[in-house]
């Protein structure tokens, strides 16, 4: 079965090493959460609000082992007003035996605002 994992966090500062650490722990958090092997995986999304411009998050998948292969694409959230600011969200498509219910979507730091409905959001 394919399914998509959800995932956000934020930011204090728009600095590349901050936006690439947030970004690494967001993936280890929601690999290790969902036992997710990247050879499963068909893709990698991840998007930034408007006031991250120091990198591109998709760097941080390069540090982590396995990942060099998965296709990831980086775009730029919809403006919305009074929206979360510096945050980074990612949705990765995957194939899995688990159930939908079974998915567990992270949520850190100021995204918990996000979905606080979703048991795995957490402060980190």
């Amino acid at each position: 079965m394919v399914r998509g994992v959800r995932g956000a966090t934020t930011v204090k500062a728009n600095q590349e090493k901050e936006i690439l650490d947030a970004t690494e722990g967001l993936m280890r958090t929601i690999c290790e959460e969902n036992e997710i092997d990247p050879e499963n995986v068909a893709q990698v999304i991840l998007t930034v609000t408007e006031d991250l411009t120091a990198t591109f998050p998709a760097k941080a998948l390069r540090r982590l082992a396995g990942w060099t292969h998965v296709p990831v694409m980086c775009a730029q959230e919809i403006p919305v007003p009074n929206g979360l600011e510096k945050c980074i969200r990612v949705m990765i498509t995957l194939n899995t035996t688990k159930a939908q219910s079974e998915i567990h979507h992270v949520y850190l730091n100021e995204a918990v605002k996000l979905r606080p409905d979703l048991q795995l959001t957490k402060d980190s």
